[in-house]
């Protein structure tokens, strides 16, 4: 990695932000998916759930869960979660395939039933989260490694922690939140160099917020 850029070489090489380690299945992550706008609930909702288990973890560990997460919890259909029951908490924790950690589970649980009215009273997710998204007077002029170690969270991802919070999610800190932003495309956090950040401000710009 280029310690002043934060940029690392690919094995095709172009270069791209350091932090998937040229891991095939992490740099197709970065590639694929992180930053690029989404608003379909499901995603959504999947995102800060997965993002509320990677305290403590790293976000690789998760990804490479993902597909049981998928399966334990129904494809994060928060309509269905919102139904699971004491069995189901104890079923998830003989799950080896996820992060068995009975707090976690039982957040996802509840967040799922919050997920339900945010939805009905917002008209959905995607509704909700995207009203949020940063105007260009609160981002900075120019995305680069000093900019994201020293913003891990931001007034934006304050904000919306403090509205979920209220509404009685659980998991969801500054922190967490604002990983969710940059992974779900409120914002994109790529790094200036990165062959993927022309691209992905690109498909931002022609992303129809949801209403």
């Amino acid at each position: 990695m280029d310690k002043a850029t934060g940029l690392i070489e690919g094995p095709d090489g172009a270069m791209r932000c350091f932090w998937h380690g040229n891991l095939p299945d992490y740099l197709a992550y970065h590639d694929q998916e992180w930053g690029r706008p989404v608003a379909d609930d499901r995603r959504l909702f999947e995102k800060i759930c997965l993002e509320g288990f990677q305290p403590g973890l790293s976000w690789l560990t998760i990804l490479r869960k993902r597909d049981h997460f998928r399966e334990a919890f129904e494809d994060f259909d928060f309509e269905r979660v919102a139904r699971f029951t004491d069995a189901d908490v104890e079923r998830l924790l003989s799950n080896a395939g996820i992060v068995r950690h009975r707090g976690k589970i039982v957040s996802t649980i509840n967040n799922a039933k919050r997920a339900r009215e945010l939805a009905d009273e917002a008209g959905s997710l995607a509704a909700f989260f995207w009203r949020f998204e940063p105007g260009p007077e609160e981002r900075p002029s120019v995305v680069n490694l000093a900019h994201l170690r020293a913003n891990p969270t931001t007034a934006v991802s304050t904000r919306i922690s403090k509205e979920l919070k209220k509404r009685g999610w659980s998991f969801v800190g500054p922190t967490t939140v604002y990983a969710f932003m940059q992974a779900m495309g409120l914002v994109n956090d790529h790094l200036e160099g990165c062959c993927c950040r022309a691209a992905v401000e690109e498909e931002r710009r022609r992303f129809r917020r949801p209403a």
